[in-house]
């Protein structure tokens, strides 16, 4: 049977988890995005965030804008993507066949603006989720003001970013990298959830927390494990007269795994632990 449950997880830049939701399976990633980024515990500033096609809509570019993000997806089959522009007699011949005939309404967005201001507020604040709100505005008749008014404003928002995704090289690189962060994350995460061949089969939605969250502990802690020994190993190698190249930090990356034992019996024995502030040794470097 298809799995009716999923866990809906945000990283850093760093490679840490920040946030994991369990959601349902079928709902559009992009009404989850929001509370990742508003509701998490952590002490990061989140400035900009990735994803894929399935994590963006119209109303999340508008309150993505509203809220203080920079909102990057990677949108598939962005030759197909429309771009809205106002009323008006101005031309753009070089982009003609991207512009969509439907122009922008600048007039709703005025009529409803303070509504969407409120509306944006009450999400940040947490008085009520971004999750439960968008739901609730792809609820809404097409004709409705709000829902209206602020489609308008995340397709001028959308618009702009496609513009400056044609135009930045730079920028579909990091949003690129972005990515491939979270698929890496995402593959040790797999490994780590092994056990009931990766299903979750908690019936009750605190159990399927619980799940979620320790997932997340084990994981943030291999992310850490390996950070520590690769700074080690690096100044091994630099304090052995063999200078590691600073420029390779970059295309480093502490996800990795192989190098742990995910299965088999796991021994607590008080002589093997380490104690606090210690490290196991590295292995010896081979002789030159």
């Amino acid at each position: 049977s298809s799995p009716g449950r999923t866990f809906y997880t945000h990283i850093s830049d760093q490679y840490a988890p920040f946030s994991t939701k369990v959601v349902n399976v079928g709902v559009r990633d992009s009404t989850y995005v929001l509370d990742g980024l508003l509701y998490h515990e952590s002490d990061l500033r989140i400035e900009e965030h990735y994803t894929d096609t399935a994590g963006f809509t119209d109303h999340v570019f508008g309150l993505m804008h509203l809220l203080g993000f920079r909102f990057a997806p990677r949108i598939r089959d962005l030759g197909d993507t429309k771009l809205f522009i106002p009323k008006g007699d101005a031309a753009y011949d070089a982009l003609k066949p991207m512009i969509s005939s439907d122009r922008l309404n600048i007039k709703q967005i005025r009529a409803h603006w303070d509504e969407i201001l409120r509306f944006a507020s009450s999400i940040k604040q947490g008085t009520v989720t971004a999750s439960l709100m968008l739901r609730k505005l792809g609820s809404y008749p097409r004709q409705n003001g709000l829902a209206v008014a602020l489609r308008e404003l995340g397709r001028i928002e959308r618009t702009l970013f496609i513009l400056d995704w044609l135009q930045s090289v730079e920028l579909r690189r990091r949003v690129q990298a972005g990515l491939n962060k979270g698929e890496a994350r995402n593959a040790l995460a797999r490994a780590v959830f092994f056990n009931r061949l990766g299903e979750i089969r908690d019936r009750s939605f605190e159990q399927q927390r619980y799940r979620a969250s320790g997932l997340n502990l084990v994981t943030a802690a291999i992310v850490l494990w390996n950070t520590a020994y690769l700074e080690r190993a690096t100044n091994a190698l630099n304090g052995h007269g063999k200078p590691v190249d600073e420029t390779l930090f970059q295309y480093l990356s502490p996800l990795g795994w192989e190098h742990i034992n995910l299965t088999g019996d796991y021994l607590w024995r008080s002589s093997t632990k380490v104690g606090a502030g210690k490290f196991r040794p590295l292995r010896p470097l081979p002789p030159a």
